[in-house]
C-alpha cells in the first residue's frame, strides 16, 4: 500500500488535535452521557442523544486522525531542496493571467488540505498541474468553472 504524504507541521496538527479529543472532548462527552442518563428515560431525553451523536463523532474523528497518521509519509518540507521546481510541500505563489489576481497556495496531503488557510491537496487539479513546473511557467488549470491560466510567481519551501 502506497503511503500518502503528509508534511511535519500538517502531522503536528493532527496529532494535537487527536491528544485535545482524547483528553478533553472524548471526556467531557463521556460526563455528558452519565448526566443525561441520570434524568431518567432515555428514549425522550434530547440531551442523551445529542451526546451520544457528539460521541460518535469524535470516535469516528479520533479512528480517522489514527489512521492518517499510520498511513502517511511524514516529510519535513524544510528540508527539500526543490529550488524554483513545484514539489510536494512547495508554497508557491501565482498570478491569475486573465484578472491579475494573486494567490498563494502550499501543496500538502490529502488529510491537511484546507483551501480556506491556502492548503490544497497533492491531488487537486491545480496541485496536479503546477508539480513538475518551475518558477516563470504559466500552466493551465481545468477546472469546474473553465480553464484558467496562472503564472507561477515564486515557489518556496518553509
Amino acid at each position: 500500500m502506497k503511503r500518502a504524504p503528509l508534511t511535519s507541521k500538517g502531522a503536528e496538527r493532527l496529532r494535537v488535535e487527536l491528544k485535545k479529543l482524547k483528553s478533553e472532548d472524548r471526556p467531557r462527552v463521556i460526563q455528558a452521557i452519565a448526566e443525561a442518563r441520570a434524568h431518567g428515560d432515555l428514549s425522550e431525553n434530547a440531551e442523551y442523544h445529542a451526546a451520544r451523536e457528539q460521541q460518535s463523532f469524535i470516535e469516528g474523528r479520533i479512528k480517522d486522525i489514527e489512521a492518517h497518521l499510520s498511513n502517511s509519509e511524514i516529510i519535513d518540507v524544510s528540508s527539500i531542496a526543490a529550488g524554483e521546481k513545484v514539489v510536494f510541500g512547495a508554497t508557491v505563489n501565482l498570478e491569475d493571467q486573465d484578472d491579475g489576481n494573486k494567490v498563494v497556495y502550499q501543496i500538502v496531503g490529502d488529510a491537511e488540505a484546507d483551501i480556506k488557510t491556502g492548503m490544497i491537496s497533492v491531488l487537486s487539479p491545480i496541485a496536479r498541474a503546477l508539480v513538475g513546473k518551475n518558477e516563470g511557467d504559466v500552466v493551465d488549470v481545468v477546472a469546474p468553472n473553465g480553464t484558467r491560466s496562472y503564472e507561477i510567481v515564486s515557489v518556496r519551501y518553509v
